[in-house]
């Protein structure tokens, strides 16, 4: 099972040509992922929701005025993303990471972007670290080290919670879990009433997948919320396909 982070949109003006066009090409990422996961079950004669092995969320946090908050002199211009994320109480939080966790046993954290700037090799510097503990692999038993307790402090900050089934998240129940509770998460940062704050900050990343793997809008979500700008971005007229910002 693989559960992946991204940013909503990347940085930028989610509306402008170039983030549109970075959008676009995730799509196409995350298309001809579903594609190979839906080609790999059906060669094991399986026809499952691809999502079991395989998901997308991003990070974004909502939350309810409270008496005597501070309210800052200056005001958004009107008709502005900004305002009107302000009067949703609704805000993206920006995934700057470059992390991956396996089986709770590896971790490899760096610096590195997937852009010309940090693959060229001749520009910015990065660096990368990879790191695991040798009497806390899974051989007989799950690994219960400090990357296993990473991991788990993570998604208790991330969802909110922590369940019995977060223990072991290579299994079936546990990432329908994960997806379950992403799914609602969603569901209260996107809805137009705003009740409570929201109890975590995982969302589900706005896209369906259909039967053949191509990646479709979630009914009604054409556009972030808040924002003018296409979740599936859009292809550019005038961003040479070899260009990454």
């Amino acid at each position: 099972r693989v559960y992946v982070v991204v940013p909503m949109w990347p940085e930028g003006l989610p509306e402008s040509g170039s983030v549109q066009a970075i959008l676009d090409w995730q799509r196409r990422t995350m298309e001809m992922m579903y594609k190979d996961v839906i080609q790999a079950l059906r060669a094991q004669g399986l026809e499952e929701d691809p999502r079991n092995y395989l998901t997308f969320f991003c990070l974004g946090n909502r939350e309810v005025k409270k008496d005597g908050e501070y309210e800052p002199a200056e005001k958004p211009d009107p008709d502005t993303d900004y305002m009107r994320a302000q009067e949703a109480r609704r805000f993206m939080i920006y995934v700057h990471t470059k992390m991956m966790i396996v089986d709770d046993e590896y971790i490899i954290i760096g610096s590195a972007n997937i852009n010309q700037r940090s693959m060229d090799g001749a520009r910015d510097s990065e660096i990368a670290m990879g790191g695991y503990q040798p009497h806390h692999l899974s051989h007989r038993q799950p690994a219960r080290g400090q990357i296993h307790g990473f991991r788990m402090s993570l998604w208790y900050e991330h969802l909110g919670m922590l369940d019995e089934t977060f223990l072991d998240p290579s299994s079936l129940e546990c990432i329908e879990k994960v997806n379950r509770i992403s799914d609602k998460y969603w569901d209260f940062y996107s809805s137009e009433s705003l009740e409570h704050d929201l109890p975590g900050h995982l969302l589900r990343y706005p896209i369906g997948v259909a039967s053949e793997g191509d990646i479709t809008e979630l009914p009604g979500f054409e556009f972030f919320p808040d924002t003018k700008a296409r979740i599936l971005g859009t292809k550019s007229d005038y961003l040479p396909p070899i260009l990454t910002t």
